[in-house]
């Protein structure tokens, strides 16, 4: 066994090119046996298996710098910096991380979650180097679902412009989480599929060569004839047209290609794209089967490949899905837009019932937005499916392409709250601050699955503007689901529980905490009444200033930042109306980053428990000096 006896990169150095194949097999089988305990990112890892070797066999890291995009690819790259022991606490709390983390390792240069940054990154670590007079390495490690966005594009401009030396490796497995969409994705489909390319481009250069150099004319012609043959043999030689060097497509899992286009790429002095061409999932059957199943995966038994899964009720996402699909056979304007999500936003089963009405855009979630702007404003209905933690790219766009119009988009958030294993980078807990201060727009968070589909139907009928609701990562509660929809009025809370002198007010998976809660205060002798505050804009101007006026102490409950939450706004509310003794606790995630863990994790991890909020309600009483402390209890 060759594993064992790799703790850092230069272990690698004494390999021969067959002890490095052989590596790969063992690592590969290392990860299949410890993601079927912890899950993780798999199909995506065991494809970037050689990539990794090579790299971490012919550079120098941390010193030469390794820049993963999105990050959720480095299991390898994590195995082969030394913390191969600490794989059984993957994405669990206080574990390793499932994306590259600066303070796990030296070796981690570059952290994200989100697509497409990589290239504007190594730009900036190459300049960097350049500006100090250094002399080490940059690699960028790209796939090509990333490619498609539009940070990778300005990226790819810039580079081409500066000429400065730096590596970025393509790894093309015609996949991102779903299969890929676009141009971009055609054009280099073109390309691996054209197997006399490379050796036609080397032929005419070679031929070129070889005529006499007797002026400039003719070596301007050459140069012509150069041009003219390449684009005959592929339309568009559009890395090379931006000023990179390319090279490929190579084989990713031919280690020995590998390592000599490396060696090739290395001599010149400019950027160089090196294209290979990986099978996400490569090692493992079922992965490769069905790599869109396999990219992110709970825990399974290796031998059949069956997950494991825990019984439950539906998800929200699989909630909305169908609802989506029960409104659009009512209403033929709605059309589905995602940004390369359509299964984590539960639209495949919309996809197969209206593919006409089905837009995945690939990784471009500013273009998707202002698309969707001019969808409604020609009379469509578009939802734009968006993750939380993704719909922040299209910040501008909101502001500007949306709200500014007053386009009436709906917007379903999926992944609002905290997000589990996937850590601080997927976080839902932005969107709230980001968006309630917009002009125009309207804000929702149901209780209950069930207030989702009325949502969704309010949303529908709604025509004043853009609107959107927003749900959690979890299971529905298991409610009865009304087969007959009906709008909720625009700005209507609704109290789920009487009572007097106190109040939580929450929204989402929160009410449920709440009647928890009060139920608990109940054997204390306080009567805590419940308000589910779904809209978080505009709020419930009535119902505020009815709880202000008979004296109820207040406490707003959110899974949100509470910087620009919800209850901001509340204290906003009664500022602007001279409300001044009006007592009101804010419980909301503090001013920092919560990272991985499972959700019941990162709710004790910002202090909202069951137990914080009874303790906190307390401190409301009259006579206490009330302070919220996360971990206080």
């Amino acid at each position: 066994m060759l594993l064992p006896q790799i703790h850092q990169p230069n272990d690698l150095k004494h390999l021969t090119t067959e002890q490095l194949t052989e590596l790969a097999v063992e690592i590969r089988q290392f990860l299949v046996e410890k993601l079927s305990v912890t899950g993780g990112h798999l199909a995506s890892n065991l494809g970037v298996v050689e990539l990794t070797l090579a790299l971490h066999y012919l550079y120098d890291s941390p010193k030469d710098k390794f820049i993963f995009d999105v990050g959720h690819q480095a299991y390898v790259h994590k195995v082969l910096t030394g913390r191969m022991d600490r794989f059984d606490t993957l994405r669990k709390y206080k574990g390793l991380c499932g994306f590259v983390k600066r303070n796990e390792s030296e070796h981690d240069v570059w952290e994200a979650g989100h697509s497409s940054t990589s290239l504007s990154a190594a730009m900036g670590m190459a300049l960097a180097r350049d500006f100090k007079k250094e002399d080490n390495k940059v690699v960028a490690v790209i796939g090509d679902g990333a490619l498609t966005g539009g940070m990778a594009f300005e990226a790819l401009n810039h580079i081409g412009h500066e000429q400065r030396k730096l590596t970025v490796v393509l790894n093309d497995n015609e996949m991102s989480i779903a299969p890929n969409v676009g141009a971009m994705h055609k054009y280099l489909g073109k390309i691996r599929s054209d197997k006399g390319y490379l050796r036609a481009k080397d032929e005419v250069e070679q031929l070129i060569k070889k005529i006499p150099a007797i002026g400039g004319k003719i070596a301007k012609t050459a140069e012509k004839l150069k041009d003219s043959l390449k684009y005959a043999m592929v339309s568009g030689v559009l890395f090379e047209e931006l000023g990179f060097t390319y090279f490929g497509p190579v084989d990713g899992h031919d280690l020995p290609k590998l390592l000599e286009t490396f060696r090739q790429a290395d001599n010149v002095d400019g950027p160089v794209l090196i294209h290979i061409v990986t099978i996400k999932g490569k090692g493992y059957l079922p992965a490769e089967a069905d790599s869109y199943k396999w990219h992110g995966i709970t825990p399974y038994k290796i031998e059949s490949g069956q997950v494991v899964k825990a019984a439950g009720h539906p998800m929200y996402t699989e909630v909305f899905g169908q609802t989506l699909i029960e409104l659009a056979e009512q209403d033929e304007r709605i059309v589905a837009v995602t940004p390369a999500m359509p299964g984590g936003s539960g639209l495949f089963p919309f996809a197969a019932r209206f593919p006409d009405r089905m837009i995945d855009v690939g990784i471009a979630e500013q273009h998707a937005a202002t698309m969707c702007a001019a969808l409604a404003m020609e009379g469509m209905k578009p939802v734009y499916a968006v993750y939380s933690t993704f719909m922040q790219r299209a910040y501008d766009q909101i502001v500007h392409d949306i709200c500014r119009h007053n386009a009436n988009v709906m917007f379903a958030i999926d992944r609002a709250g905290f997000v589990g294993a996937d850590g601080e980078t997927h976080q839902g807990v932005y969107d709230i601050a980001f968006m309630r201060h917009i002009p125009n727009m309207v804000i929702m968070m149901p209780k209950d699955e069930n207030e989702l589909r009325h949502m969704m139907k309010t949303a529908l009928e709604y025509n004043d503007g853009p609107i959107a609701y927003r749900y959690p990562r979890i299971n529905g509660l298991g409610v009865p689901l009304d087969q007959q929809l009906m709008p909720i009025p625009i700005g209507q809370w609704e109290k789920v529980r009487e009572g007097e002198n106190y109040a939580i007010i929450a929204s989402g998976p929160m009410v449920q905490m709440g009647l928890e809660v009060a139920e608990e205060l109940k054997r204390d002798g306080m009567n805590v009444a419940v308000v589910n505050a779904r809209f978080m804009k505009p709020l419930d101007e009535e119902m505020l200033l009815e709880l202000a006026n008979s004296g109820t102490r207040m406490l707003v409950v959110e899974e949100v930042s509470q910087a620009g939450s919800m209850g901001s706004a509340v204290l906003e509310f009664y500022a602007a109306r001279g409300l001044h003794d009006t007592t009101v606790g804010l419980m909301g995630i503090p001013d920092e980053f919560i990272e991985h863990g499972s959700i019941k994790d990162q709710q004790r991890e910002a202090g909202l428990t069951p137990e914080h909020i009874a303790a906190s309600l307390k401190a409301l009483a009259p006579g206490k000096t009330w302070t919220f402390q996360k971990n206080s209890v």
